[in-house]
């Protein structure tokens, strides 16, 4: 018996020995990338963040012309790609990315959310309200999605963590990488589950400098991609949008060190699944499939428009994606339906509600948003593509009517301010 005891204290003991050395060896990989990122890349964001947003929206305006003129002209991006010739990995490397992937070779473990910034979860009004289902029970695959929001944790106070990068900031980057989703005909699951994917890989994180953020996001988008889209970009054209900054190794080493922190749990149930579930409810007939798109192109485009800017905004990230989406629907539809729909009170959603309002009223300003078409996707489809729109203007007007006082913001805020 004390035999086995040792054994096991040994065990243990070598178990965090190894997770241990993984830490280390992803911070000082983390570090390398930092160091050898050039200064003309995301670097001056704090500094002139205009010049690099236009920068980008130069890159992804030309892709979005080559998308639009035929499809094998979208296979040029890719031998322009990255024109700087990869170097194969030197011996060093070769042993970092080893030690990256040795360290999740045990089984995945899902963490549970120690932090939420609504003080309790919203209660729900039923056990289920999805439809019944010819392939399984409403109240087991509500209960799992459920389960999993509270299962992926998100939440502001990530900026706590990161001294050198401000809200701003994250949001110029979402916005980028919706026109690269756009240009690339993207899903808009694709896009918010990168979205995800970057905020839950910056709460695992410490201290990240701000020339890294894009070689994050766009590795996000990457690997968000290759979980969603039949045909997703290749990894010569995600560098390519890049301008040239990064190396097609650069994000294959930055995509092994984020799956390692999110534990590779890539499967979160995100704002916009959410959102089509509750209007798709909505919009169904009474013999009608919940796997059968119910939901009316024109409308949904609007609410996911509404959607788009809200995420962008660090806000957001105080409340649960069910209860944003909820709110999001709350401003479209009766609120007993989205009640029905979402199983969420209204009560519950009144905090979501309200810290939307200036959101609401900022779209107001800029017509509808219109339904488009995209070359190679089919036209029941094409409602389900990012698009774009100019939403740092829009995000600006929102935050002038939050600082002027007329609407609240939510509550405690870990916002840093800017400093001149």
């Amino acid at each position: 018996m004390l035999i086995c005891w040792r054994q096991r204290q040994l065990e243990t003991s070598l178990i965090w020995a190894r997770n241990r050395l993984g830490k280390l060896q992803t911070s000082l990989l983390l570090k390398s990338l930092a160091s050898s990122a050039k200064s003309c890349t995301f670097t001056v964001l704090g500094h002139s963040e205009t010049a690099t947003s236009k920068t980008m929206s130069r890159r992804s305006g030309r892709l979005q012309k080559r998308s639009e003129n035929a499809p094998r002209q979208k296979s040029k991006v890719t031998k322009q790609g990255n024109r700087k010739k990869i170097q194969p990995l030197s011996k060093l490397q070769c042993e970092k990315n080893y030690t990256v992937l040795e360290c999740v070779a045990e089984p995945r473990v899902l963490i549970k959310a120690a932090v939420r910034g609504v003080d309790c979860t919203p209660t729900l009004v039923q056990p289920s309200p999805l439809p019944p289902l010819g392939w399984g029970s409403p109240e087991d695959v509500w209960v799992k999605m459920v389960g999993r929001e509270q299962n992926y944790t998100h939440s502001k106070s990530f900026m706590q963590k990161h001294p050198a990068i401000q809200p701003r900031m994250r949001s110029i980057l979402l916005d980028w990488l919706i026109e690269v989703s756009e240009a690339y005909t993207l899903h808009r699951q694709t896009f918010y589950l990168a979205q995800d994917y970057f905020d839950r890989f910056m709460l695992t994180q410490d201290n990240i400098e701000k020339n890294m953020l894009q070689l994050i996001g766009i590795t996000c988008l990457f690997i968000a991609s290759k979980m969603e889209e039949a045909c997703p970009p290749k990894l010569a054209q995600m560098a390519y949008v890049t301008a040239g900054t990064y190396y097609e190794e650069e994000i294959l080493q930055m995509e092994l060190i984020i799956l390692k922190a999110l534990k590779w749990s890539l499967c979160p149930e995100t704002a916009v699944s959410w959102l089509k579930l509750y209007f798709q409810v909505a919009s169904m007939s009474t013999n009608s499939d919940l796997l059968e798109s119910q939901v009316p192109q024109e409308a949904y485009v609007q609410m996911t428009r509404l959607l788009d800017l809200c995420i962008i905004n660090i806000n957001s990230l105080v409340f649960e994606y069910r209860v944003l989406a909820a709110s999001v629907l709350s401003h479209f539809i009766h609120p007993e339906t989205v009640e029905r729909v979402s199983g969420l009170c209204t009560h519950s959603l009144q905090q979501c509600v309200s810290w939307m309002a200036p959101t609401v009223e900022a779209l107001s300003f800029f017509g509808r948003a219109a339904l488009r078409d995209f070359v190679s996707i089919k036209k029941e489809d094409r409602h389900n593509i990012q698009t774009h729109l100019d939403y740092m203007s829009m995000l600006e007007g929102v935050n002038q009517k939050e600082v002027s006082g007329q609407f609240l913001t939510p509550p405690s805020s870990t916002e840093k301010s800017v400093s001149h």
